[in-house]
């Protein structure tokens, strides 16, 4: 037996006992007559002693060669610590070890094994499977397993029932890019790893389960941030006999569970908020609504004067930031600049002071009166104290602007607080969008999501006002899971191909098989897909998905451990009927 308890288990109840442990030497501590070691495993952490009066010669030799990593076991008594840890749980007690194994030596390890390491971001990916040995790595990847439990419980409790749906699927126009596999068997063809599970599951409804769900992994080959990964984890699910509240009561019941289980915080309101709102009061979709500074449209009380960069705007908003007129001009200068970057486009700011008094102070004075300041501070919501930031051009990039500024002011000014959670649906999205490159019309969410009764006329009439059956479930300012009522009649869908762009043979190439279906009387269906990597960052108390995934990938999409993607044999591309010129 290697051990009869872990390393964090002990206490002053077992003094006396004798026991086995093993583990990781974490650090050793050498004064000639006594030497401690700290043995570490994913339990916590023993303290060892190896004392010249009472441990064997051998066995303290053997001690003295011991280097950080080493892998060992020991037999010992468990005695009281003369020098106590109150701050680890077997800090009362130590090991008098009587004897030492070496189960494996190691070389030193490129960083530090502790909770605050010396290793850099790109060093700890490579050598990952020595990062999980830390403590903030390996508590991450148990509250991913207490997460990924407790919705498979939870799911499971309310009668849906869990289906794997294969990885090798067709190839689809729509959406992100797929990672394709090549067919050795059928010479020019090609499977596509699932960006989602989506017409499998409509498939299951069809097929009468009624409520299906599955934590499943998903590929999409595009570019990548720190919350993405071209491999990602969804909770998928779908329901049949539903209208969009079944959904969103069934899922709103889920997340609180979640908050109530795994973070002790119960959460009774879920406001709803339709998609032109949330653009017009925060300008994104996924607006975290646990501070203010809501957009004010300031063009009725901005345009009358001769300032001409407001006139000649499509919109003039601003947003009152809690507290800023205490901004110094270096620090407002800073945010301009930081507006400039090319990666938010703004060509500048204006602001105005809230000053205690009730009167204003402004970078546009020479245009603009204390009356009309007081109605900027009335559109906007702006006290005394605050400051109002102004930002002015096209309607669409100056929303997108607003929206970045006010959540890095949020971030400067700490209301973006990783132990308050506030979620939201937000509902009624277009149900197409316009693309100015491919000059049509494309799925906002997929080609299967119904619009809203009564409006599937307005596709031939205004096709742009047309409102999506769909919802996105936001967490803290991040979505965190969405979906749509499907269509289910073959007409209906064969129609919105039509709107999209599909003729009829390549509706019925990539599709026909859901079209077929739908004649086999299928019932009304929706559902739901949670990004199981955000949802758990957010409820522990972060927002990189990186840090909750076991071995993920760079924003190249490398994964640097196993130095992948690879180029492969020559004899491999013959036999999948590949050519592949080599860079040189």
């Amino acid at each position: 037996m290697y051990r009869t308890y872990n390393n964090g288990e002990l206490t002053a109840k077992n003094i006396g006992e004798e026991v086995t442990l093993s583990g990781w030497v974490q650090k050793t501590r050498n004064k000639g007559f006594m030497i401690w070691v700290d043995l570490r495993d994913r339990y916590g952490i023993t303290q060892l002693i190896f004392d010249e009066e009472r441990t064997s010669k051998e066995v303290i030799e053997k001690a003295t060669k011991l280097g950080r990593e080493f892998v060992i076991q020991v037999t010992g008594t468990v005695i009281e610590r003369e020098s106590k840890n109150p701050n680890m749980p077997t800090g009362d007690v130590e090991i008098l070890v009587s004897e030492l194994i070496i189960l494996n030596e190691s070389l030193t390890p490129p960083f530090t094994i502790e909770d605050e390491t010396d290793g850099g971001e790109d060093l700890r990916m490579k050598y990952r499977y020595l990062d999980i040995r830390r403590k903030p790595v390996r508590e991450n990847l148990i509250f991913r397993h207490k997460v990924a439990i407790a919705v498979r419980n939870y799911l499971s409790n309310e009668g849906f029932i869990e289906v794997e749906t294969p990885y090798l699927i067709k190839s689809t126009p729509e959406g992100a890019r797929d990672f394709v596999v090549p067919s050795r068997m059928n010479e020019g063809q090609f499977y596509a790893l699932p960006q989602s599970p989506q017409t499998f599951k409509q498939l299951l409804m069809v097929g009468g389960l009624d409520k299906y769900f599955q934590i499943v992994k998903c590929f999409r080959d595009e570019d990548l941030r720190a919350d993405r990964q071209p491999e990602f984890t969804q909770i998928d699910c779908e329901m049949a006999f539903v209208e969009q509240e079944d959904i969103l009561n069934a899922f709103e019941g889920l997340t609180k569970h979640l908050l109530k289980e795994i973070n002790g915080i119960e959460i009774s309101e879920f406001p709803r908020m339709t998609y032109d709102d949330a653009m017009a009061k925060y300008g994104n979709d996924k607006p975290d609504i646990r501070f203010g500074m809501e957009f004010g449209e300031l063009n009725a009380v901005a345009q009358h004067k001769d300032f001409g960069v407001f006139n000649q705007a499509e919109l003039v908003v601003g947003i009152a930031v809690p507290g800023g007129k205490a901004f110094t001009r270096k620090e407002i200068d800073s945010l301009i600049d930081w507006l400039k970057r090319p990666q938010i486009g703004a060509t500048g700011m204006v602001y105005s002071r809230c000053n205690d008094d009730g009167t204003h102070k402004s970078s546009v004075d020479k245009f603009y009166d204390q009356e009309d300041l007081a109605k900027w501070a009335e559109v906007t919501g702006a006290k005394a104290g605050d400051l109002i930031c102004v930002l002015s051009g096209d309607k669409n990039k100056v929303r997108t602007q607003l929206s970045a500024l006010r959540m890095h002011l949020a971030e400067q000014l700490g209301l973006r607080k990783s132990d308050e959670f506030a979620p939201l649906w937000v509902i009624d999205f277009p149900l197409l969008e316009w693309d100015e490159e491919t000059n049509r019309y494309h799925a906002m969410h997929h080609p299967f999501t119904s619009p809203k009764p009564g409006q599937l006329e307005l596709l031939d009439t205004n096709p742009g006002e047309v409102k999506a059956n769909a919802y996105d479930l936001v967490l803290n300012g991040n979505e965190i899971g969405g979906g749509s009522i499907r269509i289910h009649n073959k007409k209906t869908q064969a129609l919105m191909f039509d709107y999209l762009g599909f003729t009829p043979e390549e509706a019925k190439a990539q599709f026909g098989f859901l079209m077929d279906a739908f004649q086999y009387g299928a019932p009304p269906h929706g559902g739901l897909a949670f990004g199981l990597d955000r949802l758990v960052a957010i409820l522990g108390g972060q927002e990189t998905i990186r840090d909750f995934i076991a071995f993920p990938k760079n924003n190249s999409g490398r994964d640097v451990m196993i130095d992948a993607p690879a180029p492969i044999d020559a004899k491999q591309l013959e036999e999948l009927h590949l050519k592949v010129e080599l860079k040189k």
